[in-house]
């Protein structure tokens, strides 16, 4: 285990290096990081450091108590939703060290819950925050996919207390008929001893598993139905949509049927991958909205790109405001 972790820290540090040396040949960050990276002042907790902030209220979790905030993966994964371009923006400036001061800086402002892909770069965060005596539990995005790797691994290197099948990796195994993969890998997540979820895009999807009364133990929920085949655009829309489909009515869609679910639900995308930050009060929204339309005991997993304003801070606000909220009329 400790060749292990060495191994997996050695790869991290190359990634970093590699990145780092790339960006500064291309050009590709001197416009706009130099001013952000010489204000940068990591506020990272020392073990027995007391926390600034409240903690976020919590939801169970099997045995745990998770945050109804939950930080996501996708702008670290450089998995924009947008353009390739900024896609590689958001991976260049995840570096190991930011990822790992995007932790800290979560914990301050009263976020415990990661939700993660499993890759050099994020073992790497997750153990040095484990050995500053940090607390944060991690719930970790796979399927068993050629390129994923074992679960017994994943949770070794992370001590995740969930696995959580892939949402896009689900669709597309329901679409073929092929649902039963799903659920064996609920199975399997079982026998490793940790929580096991399942993650879709698909409101159906969400409902034939509560009607089937699988042994997951969490949904992952997608607010917007980005998988939905051509086909179904053609049907619905009469057309199909370029890039992924962002209906304004699939909220309504899935929230609906996350009501009706009784295990806990992790409602994620809630900001449209970005397209609701656009001005104005479309943030705040988005936030009401999606705790007005949740269950008490579900929480909601967002994507932060903390560059040029202090999501972590202004996200955990929100949160607490709508889920106080929420709470005061239920």
């Amino acid at each position: 285990m400790r060749e292990q972790t060495t191994n997996l820290r050695g790869r991290a540090r190359r990634f970093f290096l590699k990145t780092a040396v790339a960006a500064a040949g291309t050009g590709l960050i001197r416009p706009a990081l130099p001013h952000l990276i010489a204000q940068e002042q990591p506020d990272r907790p020392q073990q027995g450091d007391s926390v600034q902030d409240e903690v976020l209220p919590t939801i169970p979790l099997g045995p745990h108590r998770i945050t109804r905030l939950v930080a996501g993966w996708n702008p670290i994964g450089g998995y924009s939703h947008a353009s390739p371009i900024l896609d590689r923006y958001m991976r260049d400036y995840f570096t190991p060290e930011r990822i790992y001061d995007f932790l800290c800086q979560c914990i301050r402002r009263g976020i415990r819950t990661w939700q993660f892909d499993h890759e050099p770069r994020s073992v790497w965060a997750i153990q040095k925050l484990q050995e500053s005596g940090a607390e944060m539990n991690f719930i970790c995005l796979h399927a068993e996919r050629p390129t994923d790797p074992p679960m017994k691994r994943v949770i070794d290197d992370t001590r995740c207390i969930a696995l959580v099948h892939h949402g896009g990796v689900t669709d597309s195994l329901f679409r073929q008929g092929k649902a039963q993969l799903v659920r064996d890998y609920v199975k399997k997540a079982h026998d490793h001893g940790v929580l096991a979820g399942v993650s879709s895009h698909s409101p159906d999807n969400i409902r034939r598993i509560a009607d089937e009364a699988w042994e997951n133990d969490l949904f992952m929920t997608c607010m917007y139905k980005v998988t939905r085949p051509r086909e179904e655009q053609l049907e619905l829309l009469g057309r199909a949509i370029v890039g992924e489909p962002y209906l304004e009515t699939d909220p309504v869609e899935m929230t609906a049927v996350v009501r009706t679910v009784p295990k806990p639900c992790l409602a994620f995308k809630i900001l449209a991958a970005g397209r609701k930050c656009t001005g104005g009060k479309g943030v705040e929204e988005a936030f009401a909205f999606a705790f007005r339309n949740i269950k008490p005991g579900d929480g909601v997993i967002v994507g932060m790109f903390p560059v040029y304003s202090d999501q972590v801070a202004a996200n955990a606000a929100l949160a607490r405001k709508y889920a106080a909220q929420a709470a005061s009329v239920s």
